[in-house]
């Protein structure tokens, strides 16, 4: 189960990826725009802002992240529809996509390679698809929950679900793969160097960060107060090593691939 409370916790910082992918979308006047993995909706919104004359959709299949998206949609400008990326069939919308937007959801989704070509195939002439997700999956903040997960009484239940972020390809199976679609493809790697909590209100901030998103697949799992407890002990000690307090706050280094790809227009 999401928490969209938990996620929000770090909103600012989440949103700056999600802003620099949009950047490189070149689409005017879209009449349909589609976020798959909406999440708890303020940055789905924001694309009513950008291009208030299109019909938007947002797609989750989360129902507590859908329900936050919706109290903040009251008057309705965004279509909130609870399904699986893997699941859904762009022909439900009744008309072409011109801008598809996925944003740090495919690390949840293993094969999404493989359903790129329905989702390109959606495309209108002169669509966009847009997509980024986490490369973190050997930084730190990961590999030490492997570590602890490995050795946790629960190690079998638990480093299963850890392994699905090994989804996300390489930047460069991303541009082979909207390349081979024909789409004129752009594919980037940042870094970003976030600075969590810098008044030092926090005890362990990466902790917080990550139980959000990357944590929450063990959570779901350590259901019984005390393995839970053990888990926590352990990982939150490890991080605190990895990501020292500096007098300005602590530093969360966080790689994100980014590919965008854009269909020529029909002749």
């Amino acid at each position: 189960m999401w928490d969209p409370q938990q996620y929000a916790r770090f909103a600012s910082h989440r949103g700056r990826p999600f802003a620099d992918l949009l950047a490189r979308v070149g689409a005017e006047r879209p009449r349909l725009v589609v976020d798959l993995g909406c999440g708890d909706g303020p940055l789905t919104l924001s694309l009513t802002q950008r291009w208030p004359g299109a019909r938007v959709v947002g797609l989750d299949s989360s129902p507590q992240m859908l329900d936050a998206a919706r109290a903040l949609d009251p008057d309705g400008r965004v279509e909130w529809v609870e399904v699986r990326a893997e699941d859904w069939d762009p022909a439900s919308l009744g008309q072409p996509v011109d801008v598809l937007v996925t944003n740090a959801a495919l690390q949840w989704v293993p094969g999404h390679l493989d359903l790129l070509p329905r989702w390109v195939d959606a495309l209108a002439g002169d669509g966009w698809f847009a997509m980024q997700v986490p490369s973190n999956f050997d930084a730190p903040s990961h590999a030490l929950m492997r570590e602890v997960a490995a050795r946790h009484a629960r190690a079998d239940d638990l480093l299963p679900v850890l392994q699905r972020a090994a989804a996300v390809a390489a930047p460069v199976d991303y541009l082979d793969a909207l390349a081979t679609l024909r789409l004129d493809a752009d594919v980037w790697q940042t870094t970003y160097e976030h600075v969590l909590d810098p008044r030092g209100e926090q005890p362990s901030p990466v902790l917080e960060w990550v139980r959000g998103t990357g944590l929450r697949p063990v959570l779901d799992v350590l259901t019984d107060d005390a393995e839970r407890a053990a888990f926590l002990d352990q990982y939150t000690a490890a991080l605190d090593v990895a990501y020292p307090r500096r007098p300005w706050g602590v530093v969360l280094g966080f790689t994100r691939t980014f590919a965008v790809g854009h269909r020529p227009p029909r002749a």
